[in-house]
């Protein structure tokens, strides 16, 4: 009985430490001149479905898994053309079904995903047109290229970044 109970913690122990994990990202870049740099946790997609499903439609999503995605400027910015002053944002979308989703940075950038998002505490919020594609990104993308690349499942968002 000892050695099944010994057997038993070792298999929960392995299984805990090789489960499937949204690892920590950072991704930095330039655009315009503006350093930019993205924190974030990566989920898979694992066959799930994703939009209207796991990340329901016309809610806040944290943009990433587990703490918040946060997105720092260096310079103050425009971002699709509208200002935002240099500094650290706490980054949430909101996806929609058939209709422009909604980026949001947010003043507050420590949460905890975004049980604790308030609306007061934005500093702009933007929208945005997905594209909606044929190929499947099964880990949670930032890219800092010519704009801001945010890539999952089948859809990508392209946030235009400038200097003010």
């Amino acid at each position: 009985m000892k050695n099944f109970k010994l057997f038993l913690a070792f298999i929960l122990i392995t299984t805990l430490s090789f489960a499937q994990k949204s690892p920590k990202q950072q991704t930095t870049g330039i655009i315009d001149g503006v350093n930019i740099t993205i924190d974030y946790s990566a989920p898979s997609v694992k066959g799930r479905t994703i939009w209207g499903k796991l990340e329901k439609y016309n809610k806040v999503w944290r943009a990433g898994a587990d703490k918040n995605t946060t997105i720092s400027f260096d310079k103050d910015v425009t971002i699709n053309g509208k200002d935002l002053p240099a500094g650290k944002y706490g980054f949430f979308i909101i996806p929609r079904k058939n209709e422009d989703w909604t980026i949001i940075f947010n003043t507050k950038n420590d949460n905890w995903g975004a049980f604790k998002y308030k609306e007061k505490e934005d500093a702009l919020r933007v929208n945005i047109t997905p594209v909606f594609g044929e190929e499947n990104q099964e880990q949670l993308f930032y890219g800092v290229m010519d704009t801001i690349l945010v890539a999952w499942e089948k859809v990508s968002l392209n946030i235009k970044v400038a200097a003010k």
